[in-house]
C-alpha cells in the first residue's frame, strides 16, 4: 500500500476545538488547498473534540446550511465529499454522561484525555485511514493530548501538525480562511508539519484493540521500556507483568505460579514432561512448586488431581499454548520472552520464569509463609511454613479435618 495520507481511501482530520472553531476551516484550506496538488490532503471525514460551548459554536459557525462557513469554504475551492456534521463533533462528557462546558479541574482533564485517546485508537485501529491530527485549537492541554495519542497509537502514514496564520489575520475574530475576492485573500496560512515518535509498536495488543484511558497507555508504553515486575495474586488468579493485569485460567495459572515460585528460589527451568506417558515425578515436583507459593494445605483440590492423573506432554503442550497467547496479548512486543521461556524451538522443552527472586512477588490468601491447622473443623492457628521440606512428605492430618483443600 501506498503510504502517502493523501492516497488513502479513509482520510480523517481529527481536531481539538475550544471556543475558536476557526481553526476548522483554516486546517482544511491548509491540507487541502493552500499546498502543492501532490502534497494535498483532502479529508473524507471531519472530527473535532470540544466542550458543550464550543459544540454550540461549531454548529452556528461552520454547519448552518445557509451560513456556515465550512460549506462556504468547500464551495469556494470545489471540496466535495467530506463528512462533517454534528455527529463526528464530539463533546467530553462528565462522570454522570452530561457535556462539560470546560476544562478546568483534574478530573475534567482525565475525561478529556480519555475521549481523545478513544477517538485515536479507533481511527488509527483502521489499516486502510490516515490520520492528520490537529494541534491548533483549544486549551493547551487539549493539544497535548492530542498529540501524545497519536505518539502513542499513530501509524506510519498519521500525521501531527499545527496550522499558521499570517499577521494581522491570526487575531483577526473574523477570519475563517483566505476567501476568494476577499479583502483576506492575500493572507498565508501555513501548515507546520509536527515530527513524533510512534510508539504503536510498543504498545500490548490488548491495549490496542481495548478500551483503556489515556493513562493506561502511557503505563504500557512506559513499562514496555522499564525494568520487568512480575506480581501473582492467588486470590484473583490474577499475574501483572509491565503493569497489565492478566487473568488466566486456572491450569495455566496455576501452572505459571509453579514456575514462578521456581524463580523465587532460583531453581532452574522444569524439562517438559514426556510427550505420550504420564511422569509423576515431574507432577511432584510441580506440586511441591505449587505448596511453596500457595502454602502446604492450599493447592486447589481440582489442580492437584489433575497433576496426579495426567501429566504427559500432549496434555501440557497444549496448556502452555494457552498461556503463551494470553501473555503475549497482554505484553507489548518484544516482553513476553522477560516472563515466560520454553526453550524456543530446541527439541527438549524446558519452561521457566527467567527472572531473579527480587522482581517476582506472589501473594494472596494461604500464601507462603502459613499453614491453616484446623480441629475438628475449627481453626485454632496457623504453623511458619517458610521453609517447607524440598522431597519427602509436605502435609499432615490433624483428626477430623482433611489434610489438602482450601478453607471451606
Amino acid at each position: 500500500m501506498d503510504l502517502k495520507p493523501g492516497s488513502f481511501r479513509r482520510r480523517v482530520l481529527l481536531a481539538v476545538s475550544g471556543l475558536s472553531p476557526q481553526i476548522v476551516t483554516e486546517t482544511v484550506y491548509a491540507l487541502a488547498v493552500g499546498v502543492p496538488t501532490a502534497d494535498r490532503f483532502v479529508p473524507t471525514e471531519i472530527e473535532i473534540v470540544t466542550t458543550a460551548e464550543g459544540a454550540a459554536r461549531i454548529a452556528r459557525d461552520l454547519l448552518d446550511p445557509a451560513k456556515g462557513f465550512f460549506h462556504r469554504l468547500c464551495s469556494d475551492f470545489g471540496l466535495e465529499g467530506i463528512e462533517f456534521t454534528a455527529r463526528q463533533v464530539h463533546v467530553v462528557l462528565d462522570a454522570d454522561g452530561s457535556p462539560l462546558s470546560d476544562i478546568r479541574t483534574a478530573e475534567q482533564n482525565t475525561r478529556l484525555a480519555d475521549t481523545i485517546t478513544r477517538r485515536v485508537r479507533a481511527l488509527t485501529a483502521d489499516p486502510n485511514c490516515a490520520l492528520h491530527v490537529s494541534l491548533a485549537g483549544g486549551r493547551k492541554t487539549m493539544g497535548f493530548y492530542a498529540g501524545y495519542a497519536l505518539s502513542l497509537f499513530g501509524r506510519e502514514q498519521d500525521r501531527l501538525s499545527h496550522v499558521l496564520v499570517s499577521a494581522p489575520y491570526e487575531s483577526t475574530p473574523g477570519f475563517w480562511y483566505p476567501q476568494p475576492g476577499a479583502e483576506n485573500a492575500d493572507a498565508r496560512v501555513t501548515l507546520a508539519t509536527i515530527p513524533f515518535v510512534r510508539l504503536r509498536q510498543g504498545l500490548p495488543r490488548a491495549l490496542l484493540e481495548g478500551s483503556g484511558g489515556f493513562a493506561d497507555a502511557v503505563a504500557a508504553a512506559d513499562a514496555a521500556v522499564g525494568a520487568p515486575c512480575l506480581r501473582i495474586d492467588l486470590a484473583r488468579r490474577e499475574i501483572t507483568a509491565d503493569g497489565q493485569r492478566i487473568r488466566l485460567q486456572p491450569a495455566p495459572f496455576a501452572f505459571y505460579v509453579a514456575l514462578a515460585s521456581r524463580a523465587q528460589r532460583g531453581a532452574p527451568p522444569l524439562p517438559a514432561p514426556p510427550r505420550d506417558a504420564h511422569d509423576p515425578d515431574w507432577a511432584a515436583e510441580v506440586l511441591a512448586d505449587l505448596r511453596r507459593a500457595w502454602g502446604q494445605m492450599h493447592v486447589p483440590d481440582k489442580i492437584e488431581a489433575s497433576l496426579l492423573r495426567d501429566c504427559s506432554g500432549s496434555k501440557v503442550s497444549p496448556m502452555v499454548s494457552r498461556l503463551r497467547a494470553a501473555l503475549a496479548r497482554s505484553l507489548a512486543p518484544g516482553r513476553l520472552a522477560l516472563y515466560f521461556d520454553d526453550g524456543g524451538t530446541h527439541r527438549h522443552k524446558r519452561y521457566g520464569v527467567p527472572l531473579g527472586a527480587g522482581v517476582v512477588e506472589i501473594s494472596g490468601p494461604h500464601g507462603p509463609g502459613t499453614v491453616t491447622v484446623r480441629v475438628r473443623g475449627q481453626r485454632i492457628g496457623k504453623l511458619a511454613d517458610s521453609h517447607p521440606p524440598a522431597e519427602g512428605p509436605d502435609t499432615f492430618s490433624v483428626p477430623g479435618h482433611a489434610s489438602q483443600g482450601d478453607d471451606p
